[in-house]
């Protein structure tokens, strides 16, 4: 069915979790670049790199290199979720039921719910000072009313979102550059700020692990905004598309971040950036706050998706659409609020902790999503069984990939090395936090190889003789 401009754009999105038919498809590949690269350009971005050097103490050339690699490593594996939405055509979320059975797959969506209220409220703090910086309004009542925006993002749905960050990815661009010309040429850095001094391992792990998370965090939504694309979009294109869109607004803000704590440690990221881009401050802050409103109606309306599978996984036969998921999306922004108002006062630290035990979750869904779906099942899925409550062929749980899951939290704590927790294995390496690699390293062929020998924990039924089915392999083409 071809959507004009118009109703793509201005029209509520009435579906919620459904299978997208091929002929509801629309959109193109370079719209995925605008989605990620619009909506990664706002102040959570750049409080992000703000910690390298304010936190960590980094001098800003290792803070850059340490941010690089952090985002061209994380963003691969986000990428790799993208392409899944074009060949599917369900939520990432809803997905999971093929990795995790029915209801083995709860335990993974409903921490990434929690994980969507996190980024909300992070970013509802540093909209509300943005907001209260510029208008010299109260901090909570900023804080509210930038919530409020974004809910109504989640609530018009996935054609307002995409029609929005595609915008923003114009006038934030644009933006960004300003401020970067504003802080290095019209009015320089103050002495010292590029200083060399100050590096350490520990601060280059911290910093890397935060930058590729940054990326991976995604993954549990990024194919939501992926599964309305046509068929023939293709995965590399998809992969591609997101992938530098993803991986370009990240970088940028994150060292224009960088330069901000380098230059005022002791600042808040909002008011540290308005005062190093004095004379253009307060549209760089404007538009930047903006931004969040985008990206937290993403991220809202993703964590309403989420948080209707749980419910949908319970009552099969519960269609759930436009209403539901406003009401889900006001619900969450009420959680939300509570925790940014109560973290307000200490939150560079609060974010850092929270974004690093997040990593400590998310990566072994990850190994397990991937492999599942690229080395396993070759992108062949039957969408009728993730709409059953028994989990259809998939059944109600997957030993293997459940106890893939749990192995991997478990593998990954000793070598965290947080403000709330240091591993012992991360305090003999010098407070280096390499967890997420270990995750990854060991889940991804761990699950590949039981899933092999192993096939009667699997919970997996005999195929059907006639099931709808998905494939990047005969249809879209192979990465």
């Amino acid at each position: 069915m071809a959507n004009d401009r118009t109703e793509t754009s201005l029209a509520v999105e009435k579906r919620t979790i459904d299978h997208i038919p091929v002929d509801e498809r629309h959109g193109r590949g370079r719209d995925l670049f605008t989605i990620w690269f619009g909506s990664n350009i706002m102040l959570l971005t750049v409080a992000t790199g703000v910690v390298a050097t304010a936190v960590y103490g980094l001098p800003v050339w290792a803070a850059v290199l340490s941010l690089a690699l952090g985002n061209f490593v994380g963003g691969v594996v986000m990428a790799l979720h993208a392409a899944q939405g074009p060949q599917m055509g369900v939520p990432q979320m809803l997905q999971t039921r093929a990795q995790f059975g029915s209801f083995g797959s709860l335990l993974v969506v409903t921490l990434v719910v929690f994980m969507y209220v996190g980024f909300f409220a992070s970013n509802m703090v540093l909209g509300g000072q943005a907001v209260a910086k510029l208008f010299g309004a109260d901090q909570t009542v900023s804080i509210v009313i930038i919530g409020l925006v974004s809910v109504l993002g989640a609530v018009a749905g996935y054609r307002l979102i995409h029609a929005l960050t595609g915008v923003m990815s114009v006038v934030s661009g644009v933006v960004m550059v300003l401020a970067f010309v504003w802080m290095l040429v019209v009015h320089h850095l103050p002495a010292g700020a590029l200083h060399s001094s100050g590096f350490t391992w520990a601060g280059f792990m911290g910093t890397l692990s935060l930058a590729a998370l940054w990326q991976i965090a995604y993954a549990p939504y990024v194919s939501d905004y992926t599964r309305y694309m046509p068929r023939d979009t293709g995965v590399r294109a998809a992969f591609w598309a997101t992938y530098w869109g993803a991986v370009l607004g990240s970088f940028f803000p994150m060292i224009l971040g960088a330069l901000v704590g380098a230059a005022l440690p002791k600042a808040d990221t909002a008011g540290g950036l308005h005062d190093l881009t004095h004379g253009v401050g307060g549209l760089v802050i404007g538009v930047f706050g903006i931004g969040i409103a985008c990206t937290n109606a993403m991220n809202l309306y993703c964590g309403a998706l989420s948080t209707i599978t749980v419910g949908q996984t319970i009552f099969p036969s519960w269609i759930p659409r436009a209403a539901t998921r406003a009401i889900v999306s006001v619900a969450l922004f009420g959680v939300a609020l509570t925790m940014a108002i109560a973290g307000k006062d200490n939150f560079l630290v609060n974010f850092t902790n929270f974004m690093l035990l997040l990593l400590c979750v998310l990566v072994p869904w990850t190994a397990v999503n991937l492999v599942d779906y690229y080395a396993i099942k070759h992108g062949v899925y039957d969408i009728d069984s993730l709409f059953e409550r028994d989990g259809g062929r998939y059944g109600s749980f997957n030993l293997v990939a459940i106890g893939c899951y749990v192995v991997g939290i478990a593998l990954q704590i000793p070598f965290l090395d947080t403000d709330m927790f240091k591993g012992p294995i991360a305090k003999a390496l010098g407070d280096v936090d390499i967890s997420w690699l270990v995750g990854l390293a060991v889940i991804c062929p761990l699950y590949y190889v039981l899933m092999k020998r192993f096939p009667q924990f699997t919970g997996h039924r005999a195929e059907p003789t006639e099931a709808r089915t998905d494939s990047f392999a005969t249809e879209g083409g192979a990465a």
